[in-house]
């Protein structure tokens, strides 16, 4: 998977930031669900189901499929190598990349 920039980490970020949608994910890895049947298993409203569905949407973590009247959403298939790239790309160190300043000093024995 391609580095993702900025605001793509934010939004995997912030989508893996609640409880709730933990638990949707969780939920939805097993079986895809409509709105209904997720509000069910997690105990909440159904706005609240829809509020945290778009979220992972909009971070690529869940997608929609209409059936009939009922819309049933599931994990996307790429949404475990989206939230691993999303870790591994706060801790890459670019080439070539210095420690700051006081760092340098520590590493030569200089007190700050």
């Amino acid at each position: 998977m391609k580095d993702m920039n900025p605001r793509e980490l934010v939004r995997v970020f912030r989508a893996l930031s609640a409880e709730r949608r933990l638990e949707a994910i969780r939920c939805l890895s097993q079986r895809s669900l409509c709105v209904g049947a997720l509000s069910a298993r997690l105990g909440v409203t159904q706005g609240a189901v829809s509020q945290h569905l778009r979220i992972l949407r909009d971070a690529g973590l869940v997608e929609a499929d209409r059936r009939g009247y009922f819309i049933h959403y599931r994990v996307t298939p790429e949404a475990a190598d989206r939230c691993r790239a999303a870790v591994e790309g706060l801790f890459v160190r670019g080439k070539g990349a210095k420690p700051c300043a006081a760092g340098r000093r520590v590493a030569r024995g200089r007190r700050i």
